[in-house]
């Protein structure tokens, strides 16, 4: 990964890519889709920005706090993506190393969009 290319694997500059919508969280500027959204929040947990991670999630299943775990991120493949009206799904793999082994985490993620801005809800990992 170059100096400041985005680290959700889309080989554009962190600022143009997942970059501007944590940046313009306090602005009111969201992820446009749910793709964009589970790419910033992977980009956020490579980051450690934990404020994001639980903003981007809803209430409902969002948890009181988060500890991210020594874990080194590194990669994110996007299976497939679909919303549907304010409804949203996206399936990935992400590849890291916890404790020096290597793993994958595959994931269904579902997301929601409420008051014109998307959600992440809960994922189901395979």
């Amino acid at each position: 990964m170059k100096k400041h290319e985005c680290p959700c694997g889309s080989e554009r500059e962190l600022a143009d890519c997942c970059g501007q919508w944590h940046t313009g969280l306090a602005l009111g500027q969201h992820a446009p889709t749910p793709e964009a959204l589970m790419r910033s929040r992977y980009s956020a947990y490579v980051l450690g920005l934990i404020d994001y991670l639980l903003t981007t999630w809803h209430p409902s299943t969002a948890p009181g706090d988060l500890e991210l775990q020594p874990v080194k991120w590194l990669g994110l493949e996007v299976r497939h993506a679909e919303m549907t009206g304010d409804a949203g799904v996206v399936e990935f793999v992400a590849r890291c190393k916890v404790g020096g082994r290597a793993e994958r985490m595959e994931e269904t993620s579902r997301f929601v969009r409420q008051d014109g801005r998307w959600l992440y809800i809960d994922g189901q990992t395979s």
